[in-house]
């Protein structure tokens, strides 16, 4: 089916899932019965087990970024593979998964160059319709994984298979620590010995935390305005710093006088951005992991361009390879040296994603994970 095809009632399931949709920018969602396209020979069909609620979720619903609507949000997420098309031989029914919101094609211009987490395919899946709902209306999947219902239909390079750990760690992996540890390592290259800074102690956050540590980073300082994060932080073993207009002085103070080597944003506004930048080294790097508005704006001289030589480094997904950070991560996390399910403060059920939204816009807790089948909250 090409992407711009619309469904007609032939192309999809007849028998209906739940899912959570976002009918518009701005407003709240709500549970609804949806019937998902058929598989066709590159896809594949997965039940949801548990699903991160994501900042990037939170942004797509109120319009901070572009989202065709109706959607079904969602794309940190771990499933059971419960069908394949008739071309897929990397997975199988029964297989536990990943799904990538971020996938790559192999054979585009930025995958030959080794960057394939800047695919030119990688949002294919979300011009393509995902559903129908009871009116027969399309509906979207946003990030092309739609998490937030009891299955989805992807293609097969959007899923990679996993063993060894459980749903709620395997969906972790599908952003939040991929994004936060790969800015770390793949993105500042952090290597032993260095300082670095964490601002905003979500998910992703907490992640790259644990990401510096693994680097083996002698000084890491988080920084967030919630005390529950930081007492989160604290436990993995980093410096907590309660943040503030003066954070950049007080890191400064904790680094000597100069500043942490790496500064990883999680946040993206333009403000943190800014204060991060102030709390890097001379000649040190700021990653940019947050995704911020497209009208907010930070501003720099171009004398203390040139006098700080400091790197100002965009992160995407991680910044990686799925193929080989994948492995490493899952190691990690067997081994117990990456917590991922550690990062998790609430499990909730599908009529829950509203709940999970306002404990994000309030900086309670850690991650909250989404269990579609699970039913609704008694």
């Amino acid at each position: 089916m090409s992407t711009n095809q619309p469904l007609t009632p032939e192309d999809v399931y007849a028998e209906a899932i739940l899912a959570f949709v976002h009918r518009k920018p701005g407003e709240q969602g709500q549970v609804e019965k949806i019937r998902l396209r058929k598989t066709g020979p590159d896809d594949v069909r997965v039940r949801i087990d548990s699903v991160g609620v994501c900042h990037s979720d939170l942004s797509l619903s109120n319009g901070t970024l572009g989202q065709k609507m109706p959607a079904v949000l969602g794309h940190e997420a771990s499933g059971t593979v419960l069908e394949v098309g008739q071309d897929v031989t990397t997975v199988k029914a029964g297989d536990t998964v990943i799904l990538l919101w971020n996938p790559s094609c192999g054979e585009c211009w930025f995958c030959k160059a080794g960057d394939k987490h800047l695919c030119e395919h990688a949002a294919d899946n979300t011009q393509r319709p995902l559903a129908l709902d009871a009116e027969d209306n399309t509906v979207w999947a946003g990030l092309g994984v739609a998490g937030f219902a009891e299955q989805t239909v992807v293609p097969a390079r959007s899923v990679m298979p996993i063993e060894g750990i459980d749903p709620d760690q395997a969906a972790m992996l599908g952003c939040a620590s991929t994004t936060g540890v790969g800015a770390v390592v793949n993105s500042a290259k952090v290597v032993p010995g260095q300082s670095v800074a964490v601002v905003g102690l979500g998910g992703v956050g907490l992640s790259a935390v644990q990401g510096a540590l693994l680097s083996g980073a002698s000084q890491v300082i988080a920084i967030d305005r919630s005390q529950e994060r930081l007492a989160i932080a604290e436990t993995l073993g980093a410096v907590a710093v309660e943040a503030g207009e003066d954070i950049a002085k007080r890191v400064r103070k904790l680094t000597g006088n100069r500043g942490a080597d790496a500064v990883i944003d999680c946040v993206g506004a333009g403000a943190t951005i800014r204060q991060s930048w102030q709390m890097t080294r001379r000649g040190g790097t700021t990653v940019v992991v947050g995704i911020g508005s497209k009208d907010d704006q930070v501003t720099f001289s171009p004398l203390e361009l040139f006098y700080f030589s400091r790197s100002l480094v965009g992160c995407v997904a991680g910044g990686g390879d799925p193929g080989t950070d994948y492995p490493r991560l899952i190691e990690w996390v067997k081994s117990g040296q990456l917590v991922t399910d550690g990062l998790i403060t609430e499990r909730l059920a599908l009529d829950s994603v509203e709940d999970a939204f306002d404990r994000m816009k309030a900086g309670s807790g850690g991650r909250t994970v989404i269990h579609p089948s699970a039913g609704p909250l008694s």
